[in-house]
């Protein structure tokens, strides 16, 4: 006899399960949850499960099975996890089966198999998995229209602040401080010591490279490779131009590093969700931009965890949080060139509505020019100004003291993520 899914320690993570919920039923399109390792996509598929339950779906007619789990850890093949999925299946009473995979790419040539099952109807199918080889073969090939991806991100800030208060975990005085330093896997928030908070962090970059990247083929050199690794890392929010890179390490190592090979070990990196790129985009030309871009963390954990020195760089910091904020809303994000000018970000909505944002850590300073003006103020706001096309224009900063100025809404970023606020 199943067993049910014991959900009460699980925070719900709303912005998820508002976008999830819309798909429940739906057999013609299997629902593929992507994201860096310890996220929390398979206490996301648990919480679909408790609502199933919840709304009558009998718990024989729901299949669960995690592939890195200890019962299905040794299923590596399509033969052996046909079999698993047939066997719990036969226990269905009459109606829609939910069919719910954790980790299906640790079985070779599993889309085939998935899709079958999405063709033979009566499924409503949900897989996750840690890396983009999910998307990889004849699920994207075959299955185009018939799939939605939805990317999970580490807890956001507000996801953080709700989670402590959910598990009952007292706020800090500088809660957000804390959250810069500590990023958002969800487990990490249960470790009250530093160190085995840092411990944990590492040992889920471990598992990525274990699992995500040693056996990568398209790695021939490891030592560079951990090389680009750590400068990327210790750069995020930087211009990053592949060609630059590749001429300095070309100089610092004496051997030649091909652009070829360094754009390779970046992608390696995306596909394992370590980093995610953000691509510059000319507001004039409405075309992107190859080269110069930039690369966040997908949780700025990664970083502190790598690095002795914990000071924070608030600038990096915070567009960072902002990249991932807006990603988690489902925006579109790109680095902005108007001119000779830079917009922090351009953010696009699913509707192909704009947003233009600026980042940064105050304009409330003694950075006065000749003439008295406040360079940083002006700084921020002279992208923001130069553009006249309507769409709604933000600067986001600490500051607790804001501006009105040009139609600019100026936002204290932590109120702002909070607030759960949109692009809008």
């Amino acid at each position: 006899m199943k067993k049910a899914i014991d959900v009460s320690g699980l925070y719900p993570r709303e912005k998820y399960l508002r976008v999830l919920r819309k798909f429940y039923d739906d057999e013609g399109i299997i629902k593929v949850l992507t994201g860096i390792r310890r996220c929390g996509k398979s206490s996301l598929l648990k919480l679909v499960i408790s609502e199933l339950i919840r709304d009558g779906v009998p718990l024989s007619n729901i299949v669960y099975i995690n592939l890195d789990s200890k019962p299905y850890k040794g299923i590596r093949t399509t033969g052996k996890l046909e079999k698993v999925i047939d066997e719990e299946m036969s226990f269905a009473k009459e109606g829609r089966i939910y069919l719910f995979i954790d980790e299906v790419q640790n079985v070779k040539g599993y889309e085939t198999l998935i899709n079958s099952y999405r063709e033979d109807g009566g499924v409503s199918i949900f897989i996750t998995g840690s890396n983009s080889y999910l998307l990889s073969g004849q699920l994207i090939t075959k299955l185009t229209g018939r799939y939605i991806e939805i990317e999970v991100s580490t807890l956001t800030f507000d996801e953080y602040v709700g989670m402590k208060s959910f598990l009952g975990i007292s706020p800090s005085e500088d809660e957000f401080v804390r959250y810069i330093h500590d990023g958002g896997f969800p487990l990490s928030l249960t470790f009250e010591d530093d160190e085995k908070r840092s411990i944990y962090i590492r040992s889920i970059i471990d598992e990525i490279f274990e699992k995500d990247i040693r056996k990568n083929k398209r790695i021939r050199n490891r030592a560079l490779f951990e090389e680009i690794q750590t400068y990327i890392i210790n750069n995020f929010g930087s211009k990053t131009s592949v060609s630059s890179l590749s001429d300095y390490l070309s100089k610092t190592r004496q051997e030649k590093v091909k652009r070829e090979t360094v754009y390779r070990y970046l992608q390696v990196m995306e596909d394992a969700k370590l980093l995610s790129r953000c691509k510059r985009f000319d507001l004039k030309s409405r075309k992107s931009i190859n080269g110069k871009e930039k690369y966040y963390l997908n949780d700025l954990g990664i970083y502190f965890a790598r690095n002795v020195d914990n000071r924070i760089n608030y600038g990096p910091c915070l567009e960072n949080l902002v990249f991932l904020y807006a990603k988690s809303l489902g925006y579109q994000i790109a680095v902005g060139e108007i001119g000779g000018l830079e917009c922090d970000f351009i953010i696009r909505s699913s509707d192909n509505q704009y947003a233009y944002v600026q980042v940064c850590r105050t304009i409330d300073n003694d950075n006065l020019g000749p003439d008295g003006k406040n360079l940083t103020e002006e700084r921020e706001y002279a992208p923001l100004e130069s553009l006249s096309d309507g769409y709604p224009k933000y600067l986001l900063s600490m500051d607790r003291l804001l501006q009105r100025r040009s139609g600019v809404k100026h936002k204290n970023i932590e109120a702002f993520f909070l607030n759960n606020e949109s692009f809008e």
